[in-house]
């Protein structure tokens, strides 16, 4: 796999959210690494600090946990636009209960804290985009919250389709099922129904 990147994908996700100059752009490419991961490969191990926060520019992973039964526990499916890490281990420097595996071959732009320091130190446009970053997460987080609470098992597979109809395209559907909450037996019939009714 190719580790000659482009900065396209990644300044793009920057235009959406801040402007800078000739000056601070090359500050930008200046903390940023890049790395390729297999797929099956690990970015992260329970009990691990996280040392970078991912961005996808290709591929697909998936970000998870293990209760208390042994399960794993799918939390995010970050593609291509997505950042992908765990905060409080990035931020605190402590161990982490996550995981993040590579469910595609992927190439990924990573920043150390370091280096984040160093951009909001130097350019401090850039806590406003990080800031964005995390409140459109913690936005994510409260919805879904919200639906497994309220919501049945069918009506948030049909939220989780419609809102990510590129996703279940590209993972097994046991993980889907991990990710709603329900056993792969239960998601087979929820789309059968639907199935069945012509909406899929």
């Amino acid at each position: 796999m190719s580790t000659e990147y482009s900065y396209q994908e990644i300044d793009d996700y920057v235009r959406r959210c801040i402007s800078l100059n000739d000056e601070e752009w090359n500050l930008w490419h200046d903390v940023l690494e890049k790395r390729s991961i297999k797929k099956k490969e690990h970015l992260l191990r329970a009990g691990e600090i996280c040392r970078y926060e991912y961005y996808v520019i290709k591929g697909c992973l998936r970000s998870y946990y293990i209760n208390d039964e042994g399960n794993e526990v799918n939390i995010m499916f970050p593609v291509e636009d997505w950042w992908v890490g765990d905060l409080i281990s990035f931020t605190d420097r402590v161990p982490t209960s996550l995981y993040i595996e590579a469910l595609e071959d992927s190439e990924l732009w990573m920043i150390n804290r370091e280096n984040k320091e160093r951009l909001f130190n130097q350019v401090p446009a850039f806590e406003r985009m990080f800031r964005l970053m995390i409140q459109r997460s913690l936005a994510g987080f409260q919805n879904r919250l919200y639906a497994t609470i309220a919501k049945s098992a069918e009506d948030r597979y049909r939220k989780f389709i419609k809102k990510y109809p590129y996703i279940p395209l590209r993972i097994p559907q046991h993980h889907i099922a991990s990710y709603l909450g329900i056993t792969p037996e239960f998601l087979s019939k929820i789309r059968r129904k639907i199935a069945e009714s012509g909406e899929e």
